[in-house]
């Protein structure tokens, strides 16, 4: 999966949004910043994030070495506050030295000119990744973030239930289909899964897998395809599937939505990898119920798996102590100890593959049954095929998820709604100055 290597920086850069100013202003030291050493002479490295678990992996790190001390400050998270938070640091010259990034989120970040380039530092470790996670802190062919976790998705499924019925897991979304008809059938009150229609980012994992990226880049143009052939037909086929009542429509991880996958109203999950520990921690007396299967495909013979999400941390550019940075991160993202520090907590998927080995073995994996959870999502993984996230792919995500409120009472389809936020997608970015070009790659 080779990077883009003739994109262009300038691309990035050109949004009338106020990242100018910063570039302008140079290289200014960190504005009220404390003491860069500790009092027994380690590095003081800051660090932002809302990710679960970080004040475990700093302490492990900390207890680890004594050059360099990690101070953790935990902000909200990203669309709840945390990137907007960054990205005023970043332009107030008071950056943390590390920022937390998301890879859907790296670009909006690279767009203000804060985020210090990686890519000689980390070049040793490029062969060391899932491809996909390497090429997501690589949008332009150069580094600029350190690659954690990955987020391939999968479709995690009631076992015992189908079991029970005789029902087959579906490897194609039109079995997918057959599948939803068949427990509907079997249990006239219960339903395969739902499709949240409040979740922008589950309905950009399901296009990622159907193969059309959102955005490319040309030269110094932006090409918006929200609306391309495969998301279409993503969208009709999930109409086809609430219109027909075989799915249901609300949203995960509420309460309702516990209940009715412990009670068996819903049979399934189209989630990511970080399903795994979401389930674990939602329902854990449902041990030996569950399995994990990869997603269903379009085409059996060129199978293509969404993302959804996924973890990564940058460094500022204003960073007096940027090696000490890059130290921390170079080990969050490569050390075994990170993994059994998460296992304690979580059931982490590392970006890392050599780590992977070690999440095999000390992750119990006693609560699902059938397929190894971890060689499911290792084969998701390697399926995923080129993506590449846009200046504002933070915001389409609530646009998303604002024009497919209306399906619901029957205002709109999923398709006439995606055909409108690919409308706002590029007026939006016209509006920030960038070049744009609606459609495929000529």
């Amino acid at each position: 999966m080779a990077p883009h290597t003739d994109w262009s920086r300038r691309a990035f850069l050109r949004a009338a949004s106020g990242s100018a100013a910063l570039a302008a202003g140079g290289a200014t030291l960190l504005s009220g910043c404390s003491s860069r050493t500790t009092a027994s002479g380690a590095t003081r490295v800051r660090i932002w994030s809302w990710m679960t678990g970080m004040d475990k992996y700093v302490a492990a790190f900390n207890a680890a070495q004594r050059e360099v001390h990690v101070e953790l400050s935990v902000i909200a998270a990203g669309l709840s506050g945390g990137y907007a938070q960054q990205t005023n640091a970043i332009r107030a010259h008071n950056a943390p030295d590390i920022l937390h990034v998301e890879y859907q989120g790296l670009i909006q970040l690279l767009a203000t000119g804060g985020l210090r380039e990686l890519t000689e530092d980390l070049a040793d470790l490029a062969e060391g990744y899932t491809p996909a996670a390497w090429q997501g802190v690589r949008p332009d062919g150069r580094t600029w973030a350190v690659p954690m976790d990955f987020a391939p998705m999968a479709f995690y499924y009631r076992k015992d239930l189908f079991d029970e019925h005789g029902i087959e897991v579906p490897r194609t979304w039109e079995e997918f289909r057959h599948t939803a008809e068949a427990v509907r059938q079997a249990a006239p009150g219960s339903r395969l899964t739902t499709f949240p229609l409040n979740d922008g980012s589950f309905f950009a994992g399901m296009s990622w897998g159907a193969g059309d990226p959102w955005w490319r880049i040309e030269g110094d143009t932006w090409l918006v395809d929200v609306a391309g052939e495969g998301t279409l037909r993503t969208a009709a086929y999930w109409q086809d599937l609430i219109s027909a009542g075989l799915v249901q429509s609300a949203g995960t991880g509420t309460q309702d939505w516990i209940s009715s996958i412990h009670s068996g109203r819903l049979w399934g999950l189209l989630g990511a990898s970080w399903s795994v520990g979401t389930l674990k921690k939602s329902i854990p007396d449902d041990t030996g119920r569950w399995a994990i299967a990869t997603m269903p495909v379009w085409d059996a013979s060129a199978p293509a798996n969404g993302v959804q999400g996924g973890t990564a941390f940058g460094i500022s550019e204003e960073s007096e102590v940027a090696e000490a940075a890059l130290t921390f991160l170079r080990w969050l993202s490569t050390d075994p100890e990170v993994v059994r520090v998460g296992s304690e907590f979580t059931s982490p998927f590392p970006a890392w593959l050599p780590s992977r080995e070690v999440a095999r073995e000390v992750v119990p994996g006693d609560w699902f049954v059938g397929d190894p959870v971890y060689d499911v999502l290792d084969e998701a993984a390697a399926r995923v095929p080129d993506w590449t996230w846009g200046p504002t792919s933070l915001g389409l995500f609530a646009t998303l998820s604002d024009a497919f409120a209306e399906v619901t009472t029957g205002g709109t389809t999923l398709p006439d709604a995606v055909r409108r936020v690919q409308s706002s997608a590029v007026s939006d970015m016209r509006d920030r100055g960038l070049s744009v070009r609606e459609g495929s790659p000529a």
